[in-house]
């Protein structure tokens, strides 16, 4: 295989579209290996725009904003991978995705840290009341007194849900002398002197601040409701910088009004505006020591060029390699390179038989096999095969005759 040419099909003729302000690290990325048919898009795109757009796109790059529909991706034929320049995936139709024989990679640790310090700014903030202090300052109020502020140090913060970003919390919350108690519904290790606790309750009727790291599922919508608030340590704060369907936001202005809690801060909604500019409205306006922020909990210099790098890797490497390590649609494998070879993936429904049917279309016509691996999941399965480069047409031609057979792509 030569070092310059990775790939079969022409750089100049692969379409690559980024949609939503994606970081200029990825478009440098790509275009410094020679692909430089990208089409860039600032803002989000309609299903009905999208699906004009993206007929003869190979490479899609979202990140919150657009919704992958099973009518987009049933109009795009062309397209090998969805790169989501985010932490989250639920805006693809994932199921439709994988049935398309289509890739889709996120980023899920590349934010953690900006994420982990805002929840310890916020909870400096509202511990010592500063949201309401610049209110009446900015009205030309002066407010100086210490009733109700407090130090991190010495209080409790729970954290609900000890993934990564719940461990990150937990190392910089140590690190202020406070004592951190978590639950999560998986078993995990805790870092430094976190103690687990076996329940919801154990943890936020404990905790002076209650901090969420739990992702949108059935399980988890309205999570915090207006039973749990009851539970609360009278005047905690509750934090939520993780998914907006967690909290009932009705039930947790109850609890701010009445006092029994002191303050919040939230970061992401139920329903969101589209793109900046638009109207927004929550149930927590105009309320006394709330920190209102859109949806900004990753939205550093640091995270986006982190975020930018982790993509685009992934869908550079599925691109020139074949590999779907970190996929949330295609199984996930990576088949090193051998020489003197051609690469050959091919995608194809769960089904008995086709590992087979390959080896033996392949092996009827004299072709020889020098690398193969199989990884299937639950509907799909993906087959990397490399095989003798003087052959390599006959056998994408076999490959495609094969039965259940949703893609196949020659590599290089």
């Amino acid at each position: 295989m030569a070092e310059n040419k990775k790939t079969s099909y022409p750089k100049e003729k692969i379409k690559i579209l980024f949609l939503e302000n994606i970081s200029e690290v990825a478009v440098k990325r790509f275009k410094a290996e020679g692909y430089n048919n990208v089409k860039i898009l600032n803002g989000a795109l309609s299903e009905a725009e999208l699906i004009h757009a993206i007929k003869d796109v190979h490479l899609l790059g979202i990140r919150s904003k657009t919704q992958i529909t099973k009518k987009i991706l049933d109009a795009a034929p062309r397209l090998q991978a969805i790169g989501c320049f985010c932490i989250g995936v639920n805006q693809v139709d994932l199921s439709a995705a994988t049935k398309n024989g289509v890739v889709v990679f996120n980023a899920p640790y590349s934010n953690t840290r900006s994420v982990a310090e805002l929840v310890i700014g916020a909870s400096i903030m509202l511990i010592r009341k500063i949201v309401d202090k610049n209110k009446a300052a900015h009205a030309g109020t002066w407010l100086k007194n210490a009733s109700g502020s407090y130090e991190l140090r010495g209080k409790t913060i729970g954290i609900i849900g000890y993934g990564n970003i719940g461990k990150q919390v937990s190392v910089l919350a140590e690190s202020l002398g406070m004592k951190v108690i978590f639950y999560d519904t998986e078993t995990s290790l805790p870092l430094g002197n976190a103690e687990d606790r076996k329940s919801l309750k154990d943890v936020v009727s404990q905790a002076d601040i209650i901090t969420l790291h739990v992702p949108e599922l059935p399980s988890t919508k309205n999570l915090i409701n207006k039973n749990l608030l009851k539970h609360f340590k009278q005047g905690s704060i509750l934090i939520n910088y993780a998914r907006g369907e967690v909290v009932d936001l009705n039930a947790l202005r109850t609890a701010l009004l009445d006092g029994h809690l002191s303050g919040a801060a939230v970061d992401v909604f139920p329903a969101e505006p589209e793109k900046n500019g638009d109207s927004f409205s929550t149930p927590l306006q105009n309320l006394n020591n709330v920190l209102l922020t859109p949806h900004i909990g990753g939205s550093t210099q640091e995270a986006q060029q982190n975020i930018g790098e982790d993509v685009s890797i992934k869908l550079f490497n599925y691109l020139e390699r074949g590999i779907s390590t970190g996929s949330h649609s295609i199984p996930a494998l990576a088949l090193p390179p051998q020489e003197g070879t051609h690469r050959i993936l091919h995608i194809h429904e769960n089904v008995p038989g086709v590992l087979s049917e390959i080896n033996t279309q392949l092996s009827k016509h004299k072709i020889n096999i020098l690398g193969q691996y199989l990884k299937t999941n639950d509907e799909i399965g993906y087959v990397v095969l490399d095989v003798n480069k003087h052959l390599s047409k006959n056998a994408m031609e076999l490959l495609k005759l094969v039965k259940a057979t949703i893609k196949v792509r020659m590599l290089y």
